[in-house]
């Protein structure tokens, strides 16, 4: 499950002083919100000075907010990636990947903080990234479907399209499951998510 940063709004990087900054606005804004986060604490964080902070985000704390947001988002998914790229078919991607990502998304210092203190500001760059992302994901699953035996008059599209929206409700909220019991994470994925999809999900 990956959305590469391509598929988001590209961010131009500029050499390493870019990313430094926003990794800086990251430690900032995860400390102490948005509104108290100012370019002056950014920079200090950077290692950069302010003037620095300016050549490379020109429309001040709104731009590096902006860019953060996207910049992690891809880092989020690149991540889950990673997890998840060793692991034997569709099931079993899905049983690591769910739980990886949700733990993570609930753990994040940016995200949870600005959802705590100013959900106005966070809200907005989801609902535009969040079809982007569920594109991506069906993107991925498709070939991954293609390689298992499915139940008969399966239509790949649309089982990508659902499971994608699936596995973004589950990593932005687990509902009745206990992602941190593999032996409901399997229920879940064999005996819900992949049931009149997969031949046989308890065998995928």
């Amino acid at each position: 499950m990956v959305v590469a940063p391509g598929q988001l709004r590209s961010i131009a990087v500029t050499g390493d002083t870019r990313e430094r900054i926003l990794a800086a606005a990251v430690t900032c804004v995860g400390r102490t919100g948005f509104a108290h986060t100012s370019v002056d604490a950014i920079a200090d964080e950077a290692g950069v000075g302010r003037a620095t902070v300016y050549r490379h985000f020109p429309d001040g704390k709104e731009q590096i907010f902006d860019d953060l947001i996207e910049w992690e988002i891809a880092r989020f998914f690149a991540d889950l990636a990673v997890h998840v790229e060793r692991q034997p078919g569709l099931a079993r991607r899905l049983e690591v990947g769910i739980p990886f990502a949700h733990r993570v998304l609930s753990e994040h210092d940016v995200f949870q903080k600005v959802l705590e203190t100013e959900p106005e500001r966070l809200l907005p760059h989801l609902s535009t990234s969040i079809p982007l992302i569920t594109d991506a994901l069906r993107v991925y699953l498709v070939p991954l479907l293609r390689a298992e035996r499915l139940a008969p008059g399966v239509d790949v599209e649309e089982s990508a399209d659902y499971l994608a929206r699936m596995v973004l409700t589950f990593i932005q909220g687990s509902g009745e499951w206990d992602l941190d019991d593999p032996a409901q994470v399997e229920a879940l994925v064999r005996g819900h998510l992949l049931v009149g999809i997969l031949a046989d999900p308890s065998s995928a």
